[in-house]
């Protein structure tokens, strides 16, 4: 089963999900069983602001995002992820969350 978890972004949604797909920026955010060598992508659906990985190398983990807007021109963010065995730690999607919080708000200041 998938641990949840939801978190506010003070950023616009298009800024959350291109950061979160951004390869050159998922093994900072993504836990280390699902960071890509650069040869596979997420399953990307842009319009819906969704996006799917799963790790080759590491069977069972896999990892979802929803981008929706949110309060005040910011986004809410949405991740079911799941571990090995089909097993996920909710500590654990928090902190994925708040890793991709960090790298949302350094690339907003990075320009």
């Amino acid at each position: 089963m998938a641990a949840h978890a939801e978190r506010g972004m003070s950023a616009p949604p298009e800024v959350v999900f291109n950061t979160a797909t951004d390869p050159d920026r998922a093994a900072a955010w993504l836990p280390q069983p699902l960071r890509s060598d650069g040869r596979s992508r997420p399953d990307v659906s842009a319009g819906q602001m969704r996006a799917r990985w799963a790790s080759a190398s590491a069977p069972g983990w896999s990892a979802e995002i929803r981008v929706e807007p949110g309060d005040a021109g910011g986004a809410q963010v949405q991740l079911d992820l799941t571990g090995a065995s089909g097993q996920a730690d909710p500590g654990l999607a928090e902190e994925t969350l708040a890793n991709l919080a960090r790298e949302v708000a350094e690339n907003l200041t990075a320009g």
